[in-house]
């Protein structure tokens, strides 16, 4: 009782149209329409909300997989960053979020916005991390790498070798392009710190 109880404090989950059970020998799942989950912080504080038109619960694994994501994430209670993918599933008692195919992060204030295939999140960690096709872009910069990761609370993703950028200005109009090591990208400077392996060359622009 008492872990159903810290359950209920953590995660608040509004759940709508039910749609059918199956049953097979190895798993009980429940098929479930217009799903809306919201998850707090253990201080009481809006972490995310997940939406999904269709969604599968696994009851023997406890674990969510849902289609067609819409995931808003919070900061202080205030909606940050929309999140959409094709695919996704919550696990580790709605701890661990994994997203898959056309992963899409855009910030709410800025026109900042990051793509990749796949997507991982610990939600009692402040990184995210990002594999396959990784791209971020706004109006003035591009960057793109295979991998990153995504630290949500110094507000810098971080791009791992190699590198690829793009300079353009407002009306998308291409500057130079450059290939490079791994880059830094900080949200909140709009600049990005390139560095070499030796940790000896070491670049700053500013945009």
């Amino acid at each position: 009782m008492n872990r159903i109880y810290k359950l209920l404090l953590l995660i608040s989950i509004t759940i709508t149209g039910c749609k059918s059970s199956e049953i097979n020998n190895n798993t009980i799942s429940q098929s479930i329409n217009s799903l809306y989950m919201n998850i707090f912080s253990k201080e009481g504080k809006k972490v995310l909300t997940i939406k999904s038109p269709y969604s599968n619960y696994d009851n023997i694994n406890n674990t969510f997989n849902l289609k067609e994501t819409t995931i808003t994430m919070y900061n202080n209670n205030k909606s940050e960053y929309i999140i959409t993918s094709d695919k996704s599933k919550l696990s580790n008692n709605n701890k661990l979020v994994e997203l898959n195919g056309n992963v899409l992060i855009k910030s709410i204030k800025e026109e900042d916005k990051l793509y990749s295939n796949n997507f991982i999140w610990d939600i009692e960690k402040s990184e995210f991390f990002l594999f396959g096709n990784v791209n971020f872009k706004n109006y003035s910069i591009s960057l793109s790498s295979d991998k990153a990761i995504f630290n949500k609370t110094k507000n810098i993703i971080e791009f791992f070798n190699p590198v690829k950028y793009i300079v353009s200005d407002r009306n998308n109009q291409s500057g130079y392009e450059v290939k490079s090591e791994n880059a830094y990208y900080n949200i909140n400077t709009k600049s990005v710190i390139f560095k070499s392996k030796e940790q000896k060359v070491r670049s700053n622009i500013y945009f």
